[in-house]
């Protein structure tokens, strides 16, 4: 791929983040063909999208040509607290509200680029609250598409957005390798024995920070990185109060809106 595809790419993909977007595959000469296409287009994103990165999801390679990595803007982070009254504003994916629980690590140091890399005492000098968090899915390219990992990788693998819930305690979270989650909304009650992933939820974090700065990228404080859902991805509907419970660990209340 040339830098005018990269950038065709990154365009056609940001102007996709609409609401009831199922579309095609990119066209052939713009779609990446590995790991490495796939964050230039990334990276295209960043110059092109009028907000700064706010956060990042990761998770532990799944292999040597396998990466889930990818930039979350921060004009699609919300925030919540313990109390009740929260809102969260999304797109409707297939008419519901997409959610993966997971816990988000909110950097409070920068972490410039390093062709070094970093320590895990560095980097967990670095993280400061810990959160419970939802991931906001929206899976913009149709059923049938035949779109293949990698044009998934550079549309940032269905996310649309973070949702950062309360504070939670700092060591709970570094050793919150299962999680029983609820998901309630009135009588419709889901129960899930959740496993992260990964065996621990910084474990994501460790790789992302090491291998983006050897690539170049600058991480600033304040931003927030979530390491995959403990249960997959929730379904639930809109305009109802839907309590997310971790079990042991915290619990809190949000509505979902409806982006038009």
């Amino acid at each position: 791929m040339t830098n005018k595809n990269f950038a065709l790419a990154a365009t056609e993909l940001l102007n996709r983040r609409v609401a009831g977007t199922k579309a095609a595959r990119l066209d052939e000469q713009q779609r990446p063909a590995n790991v490495e296409d796939a964050l230039k287009i990334h990276a295209a994103m960043i110059d092109q999208h009028s907000d700064k990165v706010g956060g990042w999801k990761c998770l532990l390679p799944l292999s040597d040509d396998k990466f889930v990595v990818a930039p979350i803007f921060a004009d699609t982070i919300q925030t919540g607290t313990a109390q009740q009254g929260n809102s969260c504003a999304l797109f409707a994916d297939n008419n519901v509200v997409r959610i993966e629980p997971e816990i988000a690590f909110i950097l409070n140091k920068d972490l410039p680029a390093n062709p070094e890399g970093y320590s895990e005492a560095q980097i967990n000098d670095a993280i400061g609250p810990c959160h419970m968090a939802l991931e906001l899915m929206q899976a913009r390219f149709a059923d049938d598409s035949g779109a293949e990992f990698f044009e998934k990788l550079a549309d940032c693998l269905v996310n649309q957005g973070m949702f950062i819930g309360p504070e939670i305690d700092r060591e709970q979270a570094f050793a919150a390798a299962k999680i029983d989650i609820t998901v309630s909304q009135g009588e419709q009650v889901q129960t899930f024995a959740g496993e992260h992933p990964n065996s621990l939820p910084q474990n994501p974090v460790y790789w992302l920070i090491n291998y983006m700065t050897r690539r170049g990228m600058h991480f600033a404080a304040g931003e927030a990185i979530i390491t995959g859902s403990y249960c997959g991805i929730v379904e639930v509907e809109f305009d109802k109060p839907t309590t997310i419970k971790y079990d042991g660990i915290g619990e809190y209340q949000v509505t979902f809106q409806e982006k038009a």
